[in-house]
């Protein structure tokens, strides 16, 4: 498989990106970001951009995939709707259109969240459900992976810093959760696992919920 992940410095696209990197199936992985991700391998190509809103320069090097493992994303605390939504909804949109006018057969795999629905009352849950209905409206593929509470068990950190303080102190917890809980509780691992998983089937689900990640990704 020929791979491009977006948001692979966020604590789970570190996770989705070392996953592929040892994946014996993925040929070439690609990653498009605004950050380097700081890793050296043959099989990966970076491509950076300011804004994921602004992809002609760099739309000649989005071809040739397989599918999108698409990572990318705001923290829902301490982000305004109105920016939460820019990049939850247009930006994810946007590189969605771009890959499928490039990669017909391309299935795109989104990180969307549990209970995401375009009808909640809460905000980031509202967004999330909008971003779907949007993604279900383009000709390519979609599955839509809703992952509730996300335990790091690969090393990875949050690239911000409150959530990254968070982490710290509850991460070790968490896994308490994902044991009693996996209706609502995951890893980073499961559901780096999950998204390859998906991206393999000749015929994938459109929504894997939680405890189905911890099914595919266990």
């Amino acid at each position: 498989m020929r791979i491009l992940i977006t948001g692979a410095t966020g604590l789970v696209g570190q996770a989705v990106l070392a996953t592929s990197l040892e994946a014996a199936d993925v040929a070439a992985v690609t990653v498009l970001g605004r950050r380097a991700t700081g890793l050296e391998d043959p099989r990966l190509d970076e491509v950076l951009v300011a804004d994921f809103l602004a992809l002609d320069a760099v739309e000649s090097r989005l071809q040739g995939f397989d599918a999108c493992l698409y990572c990318a994303g705001a923290p829902p605390l301490g982000t305004r709707e109105d920016d939460y939504r820019r990049v939850t909804v247009d930006a994810t949109v946007h590189v969605a259109r771009t890959l499928a006018a490039r990669n017909p057969s391309l299935v795109f795999v989104y990180v969307s969240g549990a209970n995401a629905d375009a009808g909640s009352r809460l905000m980031p849950l509202r967004v999330k459900g909008e971003a779907e209905d949007a993604l279900r409206g383009l000709p390519l593929r979609t599955v839509m992976v809703r992952p509730g509470g996300i335990q790091p068990v690969g090393g990875e950190r949050s690239p911000h810093p409150g959530l990254a303080a968070i982490y710290r102190v509850a991460g070790p917890l968490m896994g308490i959760g994902v044991r009693l809980m996996p209706q609502v509780m995951t890893t980073t691992g499961r559901v780096a696992r999950t998204l390859l998983a998906a991206a393999r089937m000749p015929d994938p689900p459109a929504i894997i919920e939680n405890a189905d990640i911890n099914r595919l990704g266990g």
